[in-house]
């Protein structure tokens, strides 16, 4: 049967199921519009190539016996035994975490002074892990429990449009990529905990504005810290900022105490949360890490339970530090 045949109700010739007239009956009139959806197709098309796909895991890498563990290392399922208050923290322990978050701030910079294009995400995992060793020290993030199964690697790399939690894989970095490097190390009992978003080669406009109002961003919440302030004021600082520049804000993953414990109390959100009302007090460490889209900031995961990805596929961007509330201000420790 030709499609000059077909009446307006009867399925389409092309077999979608669809009725004639609600899919190809004007493409079949307008030759036009059949090459207008070719086009968009193939564009599609050409857009899903693009995006961030799984590759090939690396044997796990180890970490010396002599080298000390966080308690949720030396769990199968990566569970920590204990888990601290938001509470301020003793002075011992705040002059612990000014030299872990120093060190995470020296293996950092480290990793993105390996970022290029033709390096593969497993070896910036290499480098993170070395230099964390280096300094007597341990990736965080390697066993650290998840809702699939503990983190496997060293370093979180997350690329284009995985907000965060990417795992450190074949991947090769191409030319006009943007990448972010998530480091944590575990030295002397206590985490300290950085992040950055780094440009691969010759990167378009577009995503390098992204990075420059990103890290923008972080210093605006940075900004919105001092005793007597409240959680809420950090989150309203940064959304007012990034959609006041057409960007939205991830809402699903937050800042966290740190401490003796990788995670703790208290959540900071980086959107207006009216549920936001704790009280910042001298002594308390806690960490901002904003996570900014260009489209959509709502979020699917990969299957692997960590990998987490714009809904939309644009290109996001995060920056990290570590805090500390003092007397009348605020100390970034991952500087």
């Amino acid at each position: 049967m030709t499609t000059t045949t077909l009446a307006s109700n009867q399925p389409c010739w092309c077999g979608s199921g669809r009725r004639y007239k609600r899919c190809h009956r004007l493409a079949d009139l307008d030759p036009a519009r059949v090459a207008a959806e070719q086009a968009r197709q193939e564009q599609q098309e050409r857009l899903a190539a693009s995006y961030v796909r799984p590759g090939r895991l690396s044997p796990q890498r180890q970490v010396p016996a002599h080298i000390p563990r966080p308690d949720y290392a030396l769990d199968p399922h990566g569970r920590p035994r204990h888990r601290e208050s938001g509470r301020p923290k003793d002075p011992e322990t705040i002059a612990l975490m000014r030299v872990a978050g120093k060190a995470a701030a020296e293996v950092l910079q480290a990793v993105g002074d390996a970022v290029r294009p033709g390096v593969t995400t497993d070896e910036l995992d290499a480098v993170a892990h070395e230099q964390c060793l280096q300094r007597g020290g341990y990736p965080s993030p390697l066993g650290y429990g998840g809702t699939v199964a503990p983190f496997p690697k060293s370093l979180c790399t997350s690329v284009n449009e995985v907000i965060c939690h990417g795992i450190p894989d074949s991947t090769v970095l191409k030319d006009g990529d943007i990448v972010n490097c998530d480091v944590t190390i575990f030295l002397d009992g206590v985490h300290g905990d950085t992040n950055a978003t780094f440009l691969v080669g010759e990167v378009d406009e577009a995503s390098r504005r992204l990075v420059d109002v990103t890290r923008d961003c972080l210093e605006v919440g940075i900004g919105a810290v001092r005793p007597g302030a409240r959680v809420r004021d950090i989150g309203r600082a940064i959304q007012t900022y990034a959609e006041g520049h057409g960007y939205g804000v991830v809402r699903a993953f937050v800042g966290h105490g740190i401490g003796r414990s990788f995670h703790c109390d208290p959540q900071i959100f980086h959107y207006d949360n009216p549920d936001a009302r704790q009280e910042l007090l001298p002594g308390m460490t806690f960490t901002i890490e904003p996570m900014i889209t260009i489209g959509d900031w709502h979020h699917e995961m990969w299957g692997d339970g960590w990998t987490a990805v714009t809904a939309d596929r644009s290109r996001t961007a995060q920056f990290e530090h570590t805090l500390l509330v003092t007397d009348d201000a605020v100390e970034v420790l991952t500087r």
